[in-house]
């Protein structure tokens, strides 16, 4: 088993394996601890996926927010 680090935190923006039902797989993340709250870039609606659940489906990150 490989254990990659992934890094990413609030305000990334993150392309997951299968597409939500209104056809977009762009997510943005909205929240972070043991559980990934994720908003869907094209409709807004919000999912909460426990964090193992999430790195399993995660394709790719697409950016990250700059700190300011």
């Amino acid at each position: 088993m490989e254990n990659k680090v992934l890094n990413y935190g609030v305000g990334t923006k993150v392309i997951m394996k299968k597409p939500h039902p209104c056809g977009t797989n762009l997510w943005e993340i909205t929240r972070t601890g043991a559980d990934i709250k994720i908003k869907c870039i094209n409709c807004g609606r919000t999912v909460l996926i426990p964090r193992i659940e999430f790195n399993k489906k995660l394709k790719k990150i697409v950016e990250e927010e700059e700190n300011k």
